[in-house]
């Protein structure tokens, strides 16, 4: 008799588990008063133990050998579960707790270390963090028969080699650098875009930020919309946490950003119900979680007739302001700087801040770089790939929140999910009629039913290269990605 049925059953608790540890994290990084992170950091410890427990208890290893034949989602439901078990049993319950106290340690130090630009707090902690890292890569490396960095990136984009990555990053490479210059130079002709002057108060940001979600289709009954240190998009598929933050001088940025991780949301509600809390009815990989994200902020979100759309609300929510004039507020979104802060990036330079976060990553893991020599080594790296050198690790090394929390192989999503964005709405152009009309208008339910049924409704049945082949056709490349800067910033 097939064990697939109590198989199901299991793994249904671990995906329970999963669910309240992600709401603890988002918690913690938004509304957990401080006092409360030594509590906070046990409460994961203890309960990422049990599930750990649960993941690698050899009575699922039998449950998963004796399933049967299968067919279709089952079947892609249980090749999940047999990855996900290899991941989990390559790591001592003791791994999975020194880790998450860890960084959680370190997380809790890095939001006052980053404010007060003092790398030398963050580093103790952030060396105890990669050497755990090390550790699991290698563990995780042995039992899968990768390369110990690759078993990192597996987590994050399941099958995805780096050999693939790299070559996908050699050919943006060839192009990328004088694309830049080249817009630069083109943009530097004409007069810079009206800014906007004066302050915007959070609150009227945040009502803004709501009222774009609503259009977009965000679900305020299964979500919400918060601040942090740092934008995300957490908590589960029936209770989506989002989170922005605000510059009252500067009320785009935290715009996008809500229109950013609205997509991301976004990608989240739509996971097949029918396999909620199985591995199949996850997200695909986090590249095409970025895709998601990036369709909607930067394909859709940054183009003429969503601005057109777009230009009335932030007038009437803001104030009137020259800024807000839709061809200004266009200029504006599209506008191509060299910058410090990889999340503020514009969508031209924003691969090269990945780029120098692959080559950096990968050398902290392998050995090649020690933590004492990270800001040097992000300094030099800046300097090559975006033309540009911070003058403090504020806003170097100490920005991103992802190796402070031990997410290494995250960072290629990015650009992957760029890449992955571009083609995909290239094909939804191809698929819907008069998609700038109806952005231009508001209307995006013909955009999302779209997403809807090429992406989000097939959970992780496929990888994310079958994914991405089935709804456009071809494999991932950086063919549309290209044509799409071209398009917009050399020929628009």
């Amino acid at each position: 008799m097939s064990t697939y049925p109590d198989l199901e059953a299991w793994c249904g608790q671990i995906g329970r588990l999963d669910d309240a540890l992600e709401v603890l994290h988002w918690d913690m990084a938004s509304m957990m008063p401080t006092g409360g992170a030594d509590a906070r950091a046990e409460q994961l410890a203890a309960l990422s133990v049990i599930r750990h427990e649960r993941a690698t208890d050899p009575r699922l290893g039998e449950l998963i050998a004796g399933a049967g034949a299968l067919d279709g989602w089952q079947a892609a439901n249980h090749a999940r579960i047999e990855r996900r078990y290899q991941h989990d049993t390559a790591l001592p319950a003791k791994l999975v707790e020194a880790t998450s106290r860890a960084t959680s340690t370190c997380e809790r130090v890095w939001r006052t270390a980053r404010a007060a630009d003092d790398f030398a707090a963050v580093r103790p902690h952030l060396e105890e963090v990669v050497a755990l890292s090390r550790e699991a890569a290698a563990a995780k490396g042995e039992a899968l028969g990768l390369p110990p960095y690759e078993a990192l990136l597996d987590l994050y984009d399941a099958g995805r080699s780096a050999e693939n990555v790299d070559a996908l990053f050699a050919e943006l490479s060839t192009w990328l650098p004088g694309l830049i210059e080249q817009v630069i130079e083109r943009q530097g002709q004409a007069s810079a875009p009206v800014r906007p002057t004066g302050t915007f108060p959070a609150s009227a940001q945040a009502a803004l930020g709501r009222r774009v979600m609503g259009a977009l289709g965000f679900d305020f009954a299964h979500g919400r919309l918060d601040t942090s240190h740092h934008p995300f998009c957490g908590g589960t598929p029936d209770d989506v946490r989002i989170t922005t933050r605000y510059d009252e001088a500067d009320p785009l940025t935290a715009l996008m950003g809500v229109v950013h991780e609205t997509g991301h949301a976004l990608y989240e509600r739509g996971l097949p119900a029918e396999w909620r809390y199985q591995p199949v009815g996850r997200v695909a990989s986090m590249t095409l979680h970025e895709s998601q994200s990036l369709l909607l902020e930067m394909q859709a979100g940054r183009s003429r007739p969503f601005v057109t759309w777009l230009a009335p609300l932030v007038a009437e929510a803001l104030g009137d302001d020259p800024a807000w004039a839709p061809d200004n507020l266009y200029r504006l979104h599209t506008r191509v700087e060299r910058g410090l802060i990889r999340v503020d990036a514009d969508e031209v330079t924003y691969p090269a801040h990945v780029l120098l976060r692959y080559r950096l990553e990968r050398d902290l893991i392998g050995g090649a770089l020690a933590v004492a020599d990270l800001p040097d080594a992000w300094r030099a790296a800046m300097r090559e790939f975006v033309g540009i050198e911070p003058k403090n690790d504020r806003d170097g090394c100490l920005q991103d929140i992802h190796w402070i929390t031990g997410s290494f192989g995250y960072f290629p999503t990015y650009t992957l999910g760029a890449m992955a964005a571009a083609q995909l709405f290239a094909a939804a152009r191809e698929a819907i009629d008069d998609l700038d009309g109806l952005l231009a208008a508001g209307d995006f339910g013909p955009l999302q039913a779209w997403l809807g049924r090429e992406v989000h409704g097939w959970g992780s049945r496929y990888t994310s290269d079958g994914l991405i082949e089935r709804a456009t056709g071809a494999p991932l490349s950086t063919k549309a990605f290209r044509a799409h800067l071209e398009r917009r910033y050399l020929n628009g």
